[in-house]
Protein backbone atom coordinates (compact mmCIF):
# COMPACT_ATOMS: atom_id res chain seq x y z
CA UNK A 1 0.00 0.00 0.00
CA UNK A 2 1.46 3.39 -1.50
CA UNK A 3 1.47 6.15 1.50
CA UNK A 4 -0.71 8.90 0.75
CA UNK A 5 0.84 12.56 0.25
CA UNK A 6 -0.85 15.12 1.68
CA UNK A 7 -1.09 18.73 1.09
CA UNK A 8 -0.53 21.07 3.99
CA UNK A 9 -3.31 23.99 4.36
CA UNK A 10 -1.88 27.13 3.19
CA UNK A 11 -3.12 30.59 4.64
CA UNK A 12 -2.87 34.14 3.25
CA UNK A 13 -0.92 36.71 5.17
CA UNK A 14 -3.05 39.71 5.46
CA UNK A 15 -0.86 42.21 4.75
CA UNK A 16 1.56 41.23 1.26
CA UNK A 17 -1.29 38.47 0.59
CA UNK A 18 1.60 35.78 0.11
CA UNK A 19 0.48 32.13 0.75
CA UNK A 20 1.77 30.75 4.26
CA UNK A 21 2.17 26.96 4.17
CA UNK A 22 0.37 25.58 7.77
CA UNK A 23 4.04 24.01 8.05
CA UNK A 24 5.69 27.00 8.49
CA UNK A 25 3.00 29.20 10.26
CA UNK A 26 4.70 29.81 13.68
CA UNK A 27 4.38 33.37 12.87
CA UNK A 28 0.50 34.12 13.90
CA UNK A 29 -1.54 36.62 15.56
CA UNK A 30 -5.18 36.46 16.92
CA UNK A 31 -7.64 39.26 16.49
CA UNK A 32 -11.27 38.95 17.28
CA UNK A 33 -11.22 35.26 17.76
CA UNK A 34 -9.81 35.09 14.53
CA UNK A 35 -5.87 33.66 13.56
CA UNK A 36 -4.11 35.06 10.46
CA UNK A 37 -0.59 33.63 9.80
CA UNK A 38 2.06 35.62 8.98
CA UNK A 39 5.34 35.17 6.62
CA UNK A 40 7.79 37.12 8.68
CA UNK A 41 7.74 38.89 11.84
CA UNK A 42 7.54 42.42 9.60
CA UNK A 43 4.17 41.27 8.67
CA UNK A 44 2.52 40.51 11.96
CA UNK A 45 3.94 43.83 13.57
CA UNK A 46 2.37 45.91 10.88
CA UNK A 47 -0.80 44.08 11.54
CA UNK A 48 -0.64 44.02 15.43
CA UNK A 49 -0.66 47.83 14.88
CA UNK A 50 -3.21 48.41 12.75
CA UNK A 51 -5.39 44.96 12.04
CA UNK A 52 -8.38 46.75 10.66
CA UNK A 53 -6.12 47.99 8.10
CA UNK A 54 -5.38 45.20 6.83
CA UNK A 55 -8.54 43.15 7.01
CA UNK A 56 -10.54 45.83 4.90
CA UNK A 57 -7.78 46.23 2.32
CA UNK A 58 -7.58 42.26 1.72
CA UNK A 59 -11.30 41.54 1.38
CA UNK A 60 -11.61 44.35 -1.12
CA UNK A 61 -9.03 44.45 -3.22
CA UNK A 62 -4.83 42.85 -3.01
CA UNK A 63 -3.12 45.95 -2.89
CA UNK A 64 -0.02 46.38 -4.82
CA UNK A 65 2.16 44.01 -3.11
CA UNK A 66 -0.27 41.49 -3.89
CA UNK A 67 -0.62 42.31 -7.69
CA UNK A 68 2.91 42.25 -7.58
CA UNK A 69 3.39 38.63 -6.28
CA UNK A 70 0.72 37.60 -8.48
CA UNK A 71 2.71 38.85 -11.31
CA UNK A 72 5.92 37.28 -9.72
CA UNK A 73 4.08 34.16 -9.67
CA UNK A 74 3.40 33.81 -13.56
CA UNK A 75 6.75 34.76 -14.40
CA UNK A 76 8.47 32.03 -11.50
CA UNK A 77 5.43 29.26 -12.76
CA UNK A 78 3.88 29.27 -9.24
CA UNK A 79 7.34 28.65 -7.67
CA UNK A 80 7.40 29.65 -3.98
CA UNK A 81 8.67 32.86 -3.41
CA UNK A 82 9.87 34.41 0.21
CA UNK A 83 8.47 37.49 1.08
CA UNK A 84 11.26 38.94 3.56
Amino acid sequence: MEKQQTTPATHIDPVCAMEVSADHADIKSTYRSETYYFCAEGCKKAFDSAPEKFLTATSKKKGWWGKHVERLKKVRCDRSMECH
